[in-house]
């Protein structure tokens, strides 16, 4: 049974979804800084890829015809890579190289390991079809075509694919501006010392690297002391900076949790409170026109949240094109003996057992233990109102894919 007072997830990813702007902004890098970068405009094709029928081995050009038993064909030309070639001398071969651009004439390619060399020429020691060997103009992409969409996320491949046109410098969409809160009188920046009741700041560091290597840019890290005026001019600060404004901690229902109550009284707060968990005290608003994403306090609760519902409004701002989270099924190697109306990602990791791939689950699934998501590779889910026995399939997701 549903608790009324917690949002399901998909109702609430539908929900920042649709409160989640694309960046407009835009600038051209040069192709070789244009890794995880996102396409601003649709790139079609200026000229054939490849641009002339050229070898795709190395071996001999001729024409099919003049193969004539075990007659010799004589040599003529020798074409390498980066040179126009002459047309094929009737009843002769030419010696090529992978890459090289077909001569006129020559309709297939016989693999220098096919072929027999005498004075009088080559002897051809296999069967030959037309068009064999050849990679034809305009195989790859032909003039015209759409290469690559606008909202394509550059990855290496995307990268050559670009270079193979002949593309230096690619018009991207801007990074988003991410300010990163932390929320806390005890959190202490590491490399001071601690005093009572205090702990190193991990949660800041954690989404420096989640928002790295999410493509964006951080423009601001700072600490919130619990003091609610203070929260209240720093979330603003933030506000004329940042794109967006990522708070880790003050969203739960502590009497120092002030960032809920400064949402509600000088922004707006339109999500709170959700079914997952780890991470119940997810808090959506926005204060100065900024939206404001609260992600609770614990460490464990930090990593999750940002990765099951932090990542798909990124993914969006960032103007990416639609994907869909495919995951794996895989048989369990851990119980779950109570249910809960909530949905649990569990963090846990691919094993191989036997010779068949189980998921394992990391022995404390405290929200406070941060070390759980070292060990991990990924998020099994146990969907609500569920137990687990070994052997059942769980989807589970990579935190690779969960990133990208």
């Amino acid at each position: 049974m549903a608790n009324p007072n917690l949002t399901p997830l998909e109702a609430a990813l539908e929900h920042l979804l649709s409160e989640a702007p694309e960046v407009t902004r835009t600038e051209t890098v040069a192709l070789a800084d244009a890794l995880g970068r996102v396409l601003a405009e649709n790139h079609y094709v200026p000229a054939d890829v490849p641009p002339a029928d050229n070898s795709s081995v190395d071996g001999y050009a001729l024409r099919k015809q003049d193969l004539h038993g075990e007659q010799a064909i004589p040599v003529s030309a020798r074409i390498p890579a980066g040179e126009a070639p002459q047309a094929l001398a009737p009843g002769t071969a030419a010696r090529i190289f992978t890459g090289s651009e077909i001569p006129e004439g020559a309709d297939s390619v016989v693999m220098q390991e096919r072929v027999e060399v005498t004075d009088a020429g080559i002897l051809v020691q296999a069967g030959v079809t037309t068009g064999q060997n050849i990679r034809r103009r305009g195989q790859d992409l032909a003039t015209g075509d759409l290469a690559l969409s606008k909202g394509t996320q550059v990855r290496p491949n995307e990268m050559g694919l670009l270079a193979s046109m002949g593309i230096a410098r690619v018009a991207v969409l801007a990074r988003l501006k991410v300010a990163i809160l932390s929320t806390g009188d005890e959190l202490v920046d590491p490399g001071l010392p601690l005093g009572p009741g205090q702990i190193y700041n991990s949660n800041r560091f954690t989404l420096i690297g989640l928002l790295t290597q999410a493509g964006c840019e951080v423009v601001l890290c700072e600490t919130l002391r619990d003091k609610r005026e203070a929260t209240r001019q720093t979330l603003m600060r933030a506000a004329e900076c940042a794109d967006l404004i990522i708070t880790s901690g003050g969203v739960s229902v502590g009497e120092e949790d002030h960032v809920r109550a400064v949402l509600e009284e000088s922004g707006s707060l339109s999500l709170w409170r959700m079914a997952i968990k780890p991470g119940k005290p997810v808090a959506f608003g926005a204060i100065g026109g900024t939206p404001v994403l609260g992600l609770p306090g614990n460490p464990g609760s930090v990593l999750v949240t940002f990765l099951v519902v932090g990542m798909p409004y990124l993914r969006k701002r960032q103007g990416r094109s639609d994907r869909v989270l495919l995951g794996e099924r895989i048989p369990a190697n851990f119980s779950v003996s109570s249910t809960s109306v909530r949905r649990e990602f569990v963090r846990a990791r691919k094993e191989i057992r036997g010779s068949e791939p189980v998921v394992a689950a990391y022995p404390n699934q405290s929200s406070g233990i941060l070390s759980s998501t070292c060990w991990a590779d990924g998020l099994a889910v146990v969907p609500e109102n569920t137990t687990v026995s070994p052997g059942d399939l769980l989807t589970y997701y990579s935190f690779a894919e969960l990133l990208s």
